[in-house]
């Protein structure tokens, strides 16, 4: 396999590890402690291994960031900015513009669209879909072949700041092969079923049961998803 291709116009810490066959382009930064796979493709101006500034009492201190991990095949897009400590699976593909922060974990096979956030402890799985402008707050688990609409976000804050200090976020769990719409809400701490459906623009407060159909303000149950929609018939 052939040697990385690093662009003469990206700055790359000689402590990196950079594999064989990857590419770095044209501005794009690669600090200490980043390890980059074979065959990955970093795009012009994204930044890898960015240390988290937080204010004081921040939520998201008291762990160490680590190293930033990035498995073979994976794509990071212009503009993107992966922290220290991130872990990007097999073939990932992080979009334009996108942010990943401390200790997120990102699933082989995922797809982070541009401009979409994925906060600090989130766990995504493999094969997730997450289109434009996502927002996954921290310590939210989103299990495998999820997809997520454009605009939709999800919180971990019903006090909006005021909860006690050193009180863990109350993230959201997505079950594997959900479909949230596009600008749908989801309030802290619900958990949306396997296979369940959330409406476009929908405002989720409570749990939603696997397969259910979820729509309005605030969302209701309608119906039930049915067979002929379940992931194993769109394999």
């Amino acid at each position: 396999m052939s040697a990385p291709e690093v662009s003469a116009d990206a700055r790359v810490d000689a402590a990196a590890i950079v594999g064989e066959g990857s590419s770095i382009a044209a501005f794009a930064v690669v600090h200490a402690d980043v390890e980059i796979g074979e065959r990955c493709v970093i795009e012009e101006a994204a930044v890898l291994g960015k240390r988290p500034r937080l204010r004081a009492g921040s939520s998201a201190g008291g762990k160490t960031a680590g190293k930033l991990v990035i498995d073979s095949a994976a794509t990071v897009c212009c503009g993107a900015v992966v922290y220290a400590g991130a872990r990007v699976g097999t073939g990932v593909i992080i979009g334009d513009q996108a942010q990943v922060r401390e200790r997120a974990v990102i699933g082989a096979n995922s797809v982070v669209g541009r401009g979409s956030a994925i906060d600090f402890d989130a766990h995504v799985g493999e094969r997730v879909l997450m289109q434009t402008g996502v927002y996954v707050t921290a310590g939210t688990v989103v299990e495998d072949d999820v997809f997520i609409g454009p605009g939709a976000i999800t919180t971990n804050d019903d006090t909006m700041g005021r909860h006690p200090r050193g009180e863990p976020p109350q993230g959201t769990v997505l079950r594997r092969a959900c479909r949230i719409g596009g600008g749908a809400v989801i309030v802290p701490g619900i958990e949306i079923g396997e296979e369940a459906f959330v409406a476009a623009g929908a405002v989720v407060t409570r749990d939603v049961p696997a397969r259910a159909v979820v729509m309005g303000v605030p969302g209701q149950v309608v119906r039930e998803v049915p067979d002929q929609d379940l992931l194993e018939r769109w394999r």
